[in-house]
């Protein structure tokens, strides 16, 4: 698929088929989320590749907006590594990016599910409880979990109206 229509296509996809990622496009996502910039090229990032149905499942429970995760064949936990680099936030923005354009190129649904700053429940962040689940150390934060699958619903590319010529500024605001 050529870039331009890759981006037009992207969408979010909250509902996917049963049917399993094959294993040479989880390498692809992957290795296209290794090629996005980071901030003096220290690529802080790690990925948490989920398979396992119950753990998935139990993911989708980390806040209200991710229980489109229950029925993704696969999710992808975004961290970055916070001692590597005070940028790791935006080197991971920039990574999930990667992840989700990736996957749309190879006929894949994703959608982002946010857990930076989100809460799980009264006592404990979404962050937390993503950490406990996939035991993830303390100085890796926790951005955002994408899931990832065949689109089980169809959604129209973006329009070109969509461009929002009044927020573009040339020069100045």
């Amino acid at each position: 698929m050529e870039f331009f229509e890759v981006v037009k296509k992207r969408r979010s996809i909250r509902l996917f088929l049963e049917r399993r990622i094959p294993e040479e496009y989880t390498k692809k996502i992957l290795e296209a989320a290794f090629y996005s910039p980071s901030s003096m090229n220290r690529r802080p990032w790690h990925f948490i590749v989920v398979e396992d149905r119950e753990l998935i499942k139990r993911l989708s429970q980390t806040r209200g907006g991710l229980g489109f995760l229950e029925n993704a064949p696969l999710a992808i936990a975004v961290c970055g590594d916070e001692e590597i680099s005070e940028s790791w936030v935006f080197d991971a923005s920039i990574a999930a990016e990667h992840i989700q354009l990736a996957a749309t190129a190879l006929g894949l649904g994703a959608c982002w599910g946010h857990v930076l700053d989100r809460a799980h429940n009264r006592e404990k962040s979404a962050e937390e409880y993503v950490r406990e689940l996939l035991g993830i150390p303390e100085n890796i934060r926790i951005l955002c979990i994408i899931g990832i699958g065949y689109p089980a619903e169809e959604k129209s590319e973006h329009k070109k109206w969509e461009v929002m010529k009044e927020r573009i500024h040339f020069n100045r605001f």
